[in-house]
C-alpha cells in the first residue's frame, strides 16, 4: 500500500498542480499533513428548527420543502440573484441565492432539503440570503469546517480530504492493542476519519482524544530521547568549584534562589553526566549571573564558554557587561555578530581555536561551520533556540557533548515546566534582587495624556529616560495610529526640545542597534517603539514605560514590557492607557495593577487567554501542536509522560514503533529554526 505521508497532495483526484499551491500555502504538502489538518471547528445539521423557533442572525439548521421553481434576476453583470420559496410543513421561507447558477439548476420543486444559515424574520416574513442547500435524503450530519484561504474555501477542502480518506482505504495504527486498552483510545484510523466527517458529537470526542494523546506523546517521547541523548558522559568536568572567587567580583550580594541556581549548575558540571538545565527566571531575576557564574567556573577549570544571544542587541549588552565583570581577571572574552569586521571575525576565529579566547559572546555567527574551538565546555543559549539544529548539530560538532545551560524569562508554572521542559532539569529564581523597587503600575484612560507627558518631562529633566510603546508600525488598523505617526506627533506637539527616537520591528538589524545604543548611552531621552523593545538592551536610567492600546497585549507581554524599567534603583513606573470598556479587558489589567509577579500573571493570562496566545508565541521553544492544548490537555499530557517513560524503558529505540519514530523525528525538525 502506498505511503501517505509521501504521496503528494497534487495527484489526489480534483486537486492538480495550480490547486496543489494553494495547499501549499497552508502547510499542506502530502496526504499526511492534509488529514491532520483537522477540523477547527464543526456544524451541526442534525438538530433542526423550524423557521417559527430559529434564533435571528445565529446559523441554525431547517428542514423544508421547495414549493416554488427558482428565478433569475438580472441584477447587473455579474450579478444574478435567484430566488425561491421553501416551507417547513408551517411557514414558509423566502431565500436568495448570488450568483450560484450551479446550486440553483439542481434544486427541484417539492423536493425536501436541509437549509442551513441564518435566518432574517420581519413582522410578516422569513427569509435567508444564500443558505448552504443540501438534499435532506444525503445531508451529513455534522460538517466540518476547516481553517481557509482567499482561493480555497472551507468545503473544498473538506471534498479534498473525503477523496483523500477514500483513497487510502486503512491508516496503519502508530500504537498497539495493549497502549489503545491501558488509556482508552480508538484505532487511528477511526479517529482520523471521524475527527474530518464525524456520525455524532460524541466521536469527535472519542477522535479527538485519540488524537491528542499521540501528539502529547510524541512531544513526550521526543523530549525523553532528546534527553537521553544528552544525559551523555560528561567530557568537561569541573575539577574545583570557583563560586567563591566568582562572588568576590560582584558589586552585589545573590539572591538565595541565583545562589541555589549556580549550585546546581556547578553539581551538574562536576557529576558523571553532561549538563542540561533551564534557568527559568522573571525579568530581571539576575539569570545573567547564574550564567556568568557557571561559565566562571568552567574557564577557570581551563575550558572555554559560549554564550549565544537572539539579537545582536542583546548580545553587545551580554558582552559589556561581563568585560565590566571580569575586568580585573584573567579572562578574554570576545564578541562575533554578523556586524563584525572580517579581520576582526578572522583574529576571533584564530584565538577561539587556539584557545586564546576563553568566553565568547554573539548571535548566530557563532554557529557558523569555519567556527572552531579548542575546548568548548559550557554553551548558554535562551529558550527559543533549544531544539535548533544549531546547538544539537553545530554546536555539538564543534564540541564533544558540552554542557548546556537554557535562559528563559517566560514565567510558566512548575507543573507545566516539568513536563514542557521534560529534556531539561530546572531551576527556578523567584526572586528580585535586593534594592530593586516594586514598579508602580496605574492604569488610566486616554484623557490622561497631557498629564502623563509632562510626568515623562519630569522624569526626563531630572535625568532620566521613558519608554513609550504603541501596538503598530503602519496603519493597518484604522482606529489606531501608527508608531511612525505618533512618534511625529509627541515629538512636535508634546516633547519640543527633547531627544526622541523610533523603534520598530520594519527596521534593519543595524538601525535598530544604533536606536537602542544611543538610548542606552542616554544620547535619546524617550524611546517610540512597537514591541521589539520587549527583547532589550539593559537600561537602568530607563524610570517609565507608557504603554498604549494596552488591552491589544497578553498579560506576559506586558509583563515582559514592563520589566524594561525598574533595573536600577530609583523607582520606576508603568502607566497603561486603555478606552476599552470591556469587563474582561479592565479586570485582565487590574491584574497588572495588582502584581508584579510574573508566575502569577502567566498564571492568569493562561486561565484567561487560553494557551493560544501564550504558547502561540513560541515562547517556549516547543514544536507547534496542531491539535492538544497545553493547559487543557494537561491530564492526558501526565498520562503521556508516563506512557512515554513506559515505553522507552521497554523498548529503549522505540524499535517496535516505527511509524511513532517517523512522527517524531518529523515534529522535531519542524522545531529547528
Amino acid at each position: 500500500m502506498e505511503n501517505y505521508s509521501e504521496f503528494n497532495i497534487q495527484y489526489i483526484k480534483g486537486v492538480g498542480e495550480k490547486r496543489a499551491r494553494l495547499f501549499n500555502k497552508l502547510g499542506i504538502f502530502s496526504v499526511a499533513d492534509l488529514i491532520h489538518f483537522y477540523p477547527r471547528k464543526y456544524q451541526d445539521w442534525n438538530n433542526c428548527e423550524t423557521v417559527l423557533s430559529a434564533p435571528e442572525n445565529e446559523n441554525v439548521a431547517i428542514k423544508a420543502t421547495m414549493i416554488t421553481p427558482v428565478k433569475e434576476h438580472l441584477i447587473r453583470k455579474g450579478m444574478t440573484l435567484y430566488k425561491c420559496n421553501f416551507s417547513d410543513g408551517q411557514t414558509v421561507i423566502h431565500v436568495t441565492i448570488f450568483n450560484n447558477k450551479y446550486l440553483a439548476k439542481a434544486l427541484r420543486t417539492f423536493d425536501e432539503y436541509i437549509l442551513f444559515g441564518k435566518v432574517e424574520k420581519s413582522f410578516t416574513s422569513a427569509s435567508m440570503s444564500s443558505p448552504q442547500i443540501e438534499c435532506a435524503e444525503t445531508a451529513q450530519g455534522i460538517h466540518p469546517i476547516y481553517s481557509a484561504t482567499e482561493n480555497l474555501n472551507s468545503k473544498a477542502i473538506a471534498k479534498t480530504v473525503k477523496t483523500a480518506l477514500e483513497k487510502f482505504e486503512y491508516f496503519e495504527d502508530t500504537l498497539d492493542g495493549e497502549i489503545r486498552d491501558k488509556y482508552n483510545l480508538c484505532s487511528l484510523d477511526f479517529a482520523l476519519r471521524q475527527i474530518h466527517f464525524p456520525s455524532d458529537e460524541k466521536n469527535i470526542e472519542i477522535a479527538r482524544r485519540r488524537l491528542i494523546f499521540e501528539e502529547l506523546l510524541t512531544l513526550q517521547l521526543g523530549l525523553l530521547k532528546l534527553k537521553d541523548k544528552k544525559d551523555t558522559k560528561n567530557n568537561f568536568p569541573l575539577e574545583k568549584d570557583f563560586t567563591e572567587e566568582f562572588l568576590s567580583l560582584l558589586p552585589f550580594t545573590l539572591t538565595n534562589a541565583q545562589s541555589s541556581a549556580i549550585k546546581d549548575c556547578i553539581n551538574d558540571m562536576q557529576s558523571s553526566k553532561t549538563m542540561n538545565r533551564l534557568i527559568q527566571g522573571d525579568v530581571g531575576s539576575g539569570k545573567t549571573a547564574v550564567a556568568a557564574a557557571a561559565m566562571f567556573s568552567a574557564i577557570k577549570n581551563g575550558y572555554q564558554a559560549a554564550m549565544m544571544a537572539p539579537t545582536e542587541i542583546l548580545a553587545s549588552q551580554h558582552f559589556e557587561s561581563l568585560s565590566r565583570l571580569f575586568e580585573n581577571t584573567d579572562i578574554n572574552i570576545a564578541l562575533l555578530t554578523g556586524s563584525t569586521k572580517a579581520k576582526e571575525k578572522r583574529e576571533i576565529k584564530e584565538a577561539l581555536m587556539s584557545g586564546e579566547i576563553d568566553l565568547i559572546v554573539g548571535t548566530h555567527a557563532l554557529i557558523q561551520n569555519d567556527v572552531e574551538f579548542k575546548e568548548l565546555a559550557l554553551v548558554i543559549t535562551d529558550e527559543q533556540h533549544r531544539f535548533g539544529v544549531e546547538q544539537r548539530a553545530s554546536l555539538a560538532m564543534k564540541s564533544a557533548s558540552p554542557h548546556l545551560m537554557v535562559m528563559s524569562a517566560t514565567p510558566i508554572p512548575r507543573t507545566l515546566g516539568l513536563i514542557i521542559y521534560g529534556d531539561l532539569d530546572i531551576s527556578i529564581l523567584n526572586e528580585l534582587p535586593a534594592g530593586r523597587k516594586k514598579i508602580r503600575t496605574d492604569v488610566v484612560d486616554t484623557s490622561y495624556h497631557q498629564r502623563i507627558y509632562n510626568f515623562i518631562k519630569k522624569t526626563v529633566d531630572e535625568g532620566h529616560q521613558a519608554y513609550i510603546v504603541c501596538p503598530l508600525v503602519e496603519e493597518s488598523e484604522s482606529d489606531l495610529i501608527s508608531a511612525t505617526e505618533y512618534a511625529n506627533e509627541l515629538s512636535v506637539k508634546y516633547f519640543q526640545g527633547y531627544n526622541l527616537a523610533l523603534l520598530h520591528g520594519k527596521m534593519k538589524a543595524k538601525d535598530k542597534d544604533r536606536v537602542m545604543q544611543s538610548f542606552a548611552n542616554k544620547e535619546t531621552d524617550v524611546l517610540v517603539s512597537t514591541t521589539v523593545v520587549e527583547v532589550g538592551v539593559d537600561v537602568p536610567n530607563a524610570t517609565v514605560m507608557l504603554i498604549e492600546n494596552a488591552e491589544r497585549f497578553g498579560l506576559s507581554q506586558l509583563h515582559q514590557l514592563r520589566g524594561r524599567v525598574g533595573r536600577g534603583s530609583e523607582q520606576s513606573y508603568c502607566i497603561l492607557v486603555s478606552d476599552s470598556k470591556g469587563e474582561a479587558s479592565k479586570e485582565r489589567l487590574a491584574i497588572m495593577k495588582e502584581t508584579n509577579d510574573g508566575f502569577k500573571i502567566a498564571d492568569y493570562d493562561l486561565k484567561t487567554r487560553g494557551p493560544g496566545d501564550f504558547f502561540g508565541k513560541r515562547q517556549h521553544g516547543l514544536p507547534n501542536l496542531v491539535i492538544a492544548d497545553m493547559l487543557e490537555d494537561m491530564e492526558t499530557l501526565m498520562e503521556c509522560q508516563e506512557c512515554a517513560k513506559q515505553m522507552i524503558k521497554e523498548d529503549e529505540n522505540l524499535d517496535n514503533y516505527p511509524l511513532l519514530c517517523e512522527q517524531i523525528s518529523d515534529m522535531f525538525r519542524k522545531a529547528e529554526y
